[in-house]
């Protein structure tokens, strides 16, 4: 692959990030509004504690998922502020890792992926995983999931 393959292939895992913190915002907001119209539908009844039990559980369910909003939030700043217009030689955020076996991302905690058919595990800058693989080269080993792995190719 050459360099402007990588680049082009960066930006592609780029957009493909971007895209699913989106969704996960999106899913948030929307599982927000949901528990907010159903914590206000609910109608009085004679049983006043199952309404007002009722009434609390919905306002729970909406700050449970106001919470998962401003991590996604937060994880969508800490994104945007990776560069993936680089080419690195060592191991930073927004740098590309593929061991032959296993491929990681670093750029924002998302876990593993299919992504053009192949899995990739993304990372984020802050995770231990990423941080154990700051600074590393080509042909440096670690080891994941107790396996010691070498980085065949690095960008």
């Amino acid at each position: 692959m050459d360099n402007a393959a990588k680049l082009i292939f960066k930006n592609k895992l780029r957009e493909f990030c971007d895209g699913l913190i989106r969704q996960r915002i999106d899913a948030a907001k929307t599982m927000m509004g949901n528990a907010q119209q159903a914590a206000n539908s609910e109608e009085k009844s004679s049983a006043g504690d199952k309404y007002e039990t009722s009434r609390a559980m919905g306002h729970l369910e909406k700050d449970m998922h106001a919470r998962q909003l401003a991590e996604h939030l937060k994880e969508l700043a800490s994104f945007q502020a990776v560069n993936c217009n680089l080419l690195y030689e060592k191991v930073t955020a927004g740098s590309f890792i593929d061991t032959g076996i296993i491929s990681f991302f670093i750029a924002a905690g998302l876990g593993k992926q299919n992504f053009e058919n192949k899995s990739i595990y993304f990372l984020s800058p802050l995770s231990p995983l990423a941080k154990s693989l700051m600074d590393k080269k080509e042909n440096d080993e670690f080891v994941f999931n107790k396996e010691t792995l070498t980085i065949r190719a690095l960008f």
